[in-house]
Parts: structure tokens; C-alpha cells; sequence
């Protein structure tokens, strides 16, 4: 007798990232962001958040650590990276003790780490900041999203626009319509959005090297602010 083989085909679903560039078209490019943040995710099968703190290098090396939040309380500390000296290695289980127990960055130094233990609370203040503000960024399932542009504005390198989506109040996400091909506006960007996104404002830090960018951007994001409250 002949036998039937089950074949089973298997799937694969590909993960889209949160920037992305668009091909230039006329000279323009067009970047999106869209809050949270993209070293937030989400724990598999519960509603805990796991943030990546930034990497701090220190006299003994690069220090970063790892917090899972369940909402704003701190449920676990986990070492990314970490200096290869034993003071270290003694040090850490009680920093991150001291971090359960203080439910933030303002934690004692351990003695003979002090190294470690300043780029420990360092790293952990960058990931519980990342946590509010993905935190707060966050649209209720309710709101509903309002998308303004704002004008465009001829600068120098080129043109600039912005394209605004709020949730309610709330900045939810910021798209370049159109901006100068260049280098240093490719690079300025996201930082002028993840600015935007943090301050919920026009009110950011010009980037270095693309000062004509970040003029040209904050006169649009502004406009499409003032546009909201009319």
C-alpha cells in the first residue's frame, strides 16, 4: 500500500522596522518614527516591557543594562554588558538588589566598584526614562489620531517638511515629508524626532553639523503644532 506524506509548510512573517527611509524622490527623502521607542518591547505572554539602557563606556569597559517593567515597576535587571574584573562581578547582583529594592536609579555605590556602579546608574536611568516616556506616549485605545503637515520650508540645503500624527494632545508620531538629501540631515533626523517625541514640542536642541536642517525643521513642526491648537 502506498503511504501519503504530510507535507507541512511553514511560514515566515517578516518584522518591519520602526525607521524607515523611503527612496529620494527629487532631491527629498521621507523618515517616520513613531513612539515608543524602538529599544522598547514587549515581554512574549504578558504585558511587561523590556528596555535596553544605553551602553556607557567606562575606565573598565562598556556597562549596559536590561530592565523588564511591569508598567512602571522594575521586575528585573539583567547585565548586557559588563566589565571582566572580579570587583565587578562581586558588585553587580548587589546593585541590581538595591535597584528591586529602591525602584530606581538612586542606589548607594558598592565599595571598590565605583566605576561600574556610576556607568550601572547611568545605563538604568536611560532605560527607566525610555519606560515613562514610551509610557507616556502611548495613545488610549479610545483616541483618536489627527494628522497635520506643516509647511514647507526652503532652506538652503533644501526643502523641509514635517507631518505630525497626534494622539489627542499627545505627539504620537512625527513623518519628513520632504528634506535635503544629505548625509548629515539622513543622520540628524531620527534625532530630531526622537527629541520631538521626548519634549512633545518644537522646543529641541539643533543638531550638530545640520543646523540649517534643524532651523528649517523646528519652523515646520511648529507650524503643525499651532495648527493643532487652532
Amino acid at each position: 500500500m502506498k503511504r501519503a506524506i504530510p507535507i507541512l509548510v511553514l511560514s515566515v512573517a517578516g518584522l518591519i522596522p520602526v525607521w524607515r527611509y523611503e527612496p529620494s524622490i527629487g532631491g527629498t527623502s521621507t523618515t517616520e518614527a513613531v513612539a515608543p521607542a524602538p529599544s522598547t518591547s514587549a515581554a512574549p505572554g504578558s504585558s511587561s516591557q523590556v528596555v535596553a539602557g544605553t551602553t556607557v563606556n567606562t575606565e573598565k569597559g562598556p556597562v549596559q543594562v536590561e530592565v523588564t517593567f511591569d508598567g512602571e515597576k522594575i521586575t528585573a535587571v539583567k547585565m548586557l554588558q559588563q566589565p571582566n574584573h572580579p570587583q565587578t562581578t562581586a558588585a553587580v547582583p548587589k546593585l541590581i538588589t538595591e535597584t528591586l529594592q529602591a525602584q530606581s536609579a538612586d542606589i548607594d555605590t558598592v565599595s571598590g566598584a565605583t566605576i561600574t556602579t556610576e556607568g550601572y546608574k547611568e545605563s538604568l536611568q536611560a532605560a527607566i526614562d525610555q519606560n515613562a516616556t514610551a509610557a507616556s506616549a502611548s495613545p488610549s485605545p479610545a483616541s483618536a489620531n489627527e494628522v497635520v503637515a506643516g509647511p514647507t520650508v526652503d532652506t538652503e540645503k533644501g526643502p523641509v517638511q514635517v507631518e505630525v500624527t497626534f494622539a489627542g494632545d499627545r505627539i504620537g508620531s512625527v513623518r519628513m515629508l520632504q528634506q535635503p538629501n544629505h548625509p548629515q540631515t539622513t543622520a540628524a533626523v531620527p534625532k530630531l524626532i526622537a527629541q520631538t517625541l521626548q519634549a512633545q514640542s518644537a522646543d529641541i536642541d539643533t543638531v550638530s553639523g545640520a543646523t540649517i536642517t534643524s532651523d528649517g525643521y523646528r519652523e515646520s513642526l511648529q507650524a503643525a503644532l499651532d495648527a493643532k491648537g487652532a
